[in-house]
């Protein structure tokens, strides 16, 4: 990937086009470590991971390894998740490496050179990050990210319970929500790099975060998600309660730019890599009828 590469936008809708809407997670959690027969360990987290890509690689049309269960590993566990962009890259599947990070100034422009730099072993084809320290924040991601050829999913209405106590707030002077303030800022963005316009990407490089389990609102808070014009990823399928049914009842007109993601609905299948992948792929068509409903 480098500058000049094919926008992450037109990847994703290539991949989801032929593989249907699913990002398949990969969540090392430490009782799924122990379904699976494996040691809370290093080792046991690189056999799992490795199992996972075996299984998922060429199955869906994107892969989310949680970084943070790989950090809790240390130094070898960031290698594990190091290996895991490689072989997903080298298999042609793309990686969001679920990060979170959000800073300002320098530190920020670092995290743009291990998640969005072609020199970086930790950058997938895109990263997910958090504004809330204001949306100038992210610019040094979003710079790289454009300049690479990669995607940066912004948090904007998520799937725990306690975020709606910042994210539905509004400003008192416009009376606009934090996230829609989130959501016409990236449609800004996108719209910048031309997303929608004729001859230009259907789906621009900054897409949002927003939860399946969300219900009404984005309806309620007034956010207009199709007009974002970037891909949706969408947490909550599968073992936090959302069912592919609710994707068209919380994205509406946004329907076409959702990536679905389910994690341990999808992992509980292993660790026999086959019935992994039978996993992943019913997953994958139970939200392309749902979403195209």
């Amino acid at each position: 990937m480098s500058a000049g590469a094919v926008p992450f936008g037109a990847r994703l809708a290539a991949a989801v086009a032929e593989h249907g809407p699913l990002c398949a997670g990969i969540d090392p959690h430490p009782g799924l470590l122990r379904d699976w027969g494996l040691d809370d360990d290093a080792a046991g987290l690189e056999r799992f991971a490795l199992a996972c890509v075996e299984a998922l690689a060429g199955a869906v049309a994107a892969v989310k390894p949680q970084a943070a269960f790989f950090e809790r590993h240390g130094s070898r566990g960031l290698a594990v998740l190091e290996r895991v962009v490689a072989d997903l890259r080298a298999a042609g599947t793309l990686c969001v490496v679920d990060a979170k990070r959000g800073d300002v100034g320098s530190t920020m422009a670092a995290y743009a050179d291990a998640y969005a730099s072609d020199a970086s072993p930790l950058a997938g084809d895109a990263v997910t990050a958090t504004a809330y320290l204001g949306w100038g924040s992210l610019e040094p991601l979003l710079a790289a990210a454009s300049a690479s050829g990669r995607g940066v999913f912004v948090l904007a209405l998520t799937s725990n319970p306690e975020g709606a106590s910042v994210q539905h707030a509004r400003d008192p002077g416009t009376g606009r929500s934090v996230a829609a303030q989130l959501a016409r800022e990236a449609a800004a963005r996108n719209a910048a790099e031309g997303a929608g316009a004729p001859g230009g990407p259907a789906l621009g490089p900054v897409g949002l975060v927003v939860g399946a389990t969300v219900g009404d609102a984005p309806a309620r808070l007034g956010i207009d998600l199709a007009a974002v014009r970037g891909p949706l990823l969408a947490p909550g399928v599968g073992a936090q309660g959302a069912t592919a049914a609710d994707l068209a009842r919380v994205f509406g007109a946004a329907r076409p730019a959702v990536l679905a993601s389910s994690s341990r609905e999808v992992l509980r299948a292993g660790p026999d890599p086959a019935a992994l992948r039978a996993a992943a792929r019913r997953t994958a068509e139970e939200c392309r009828a749902a979403l195209a409903a």
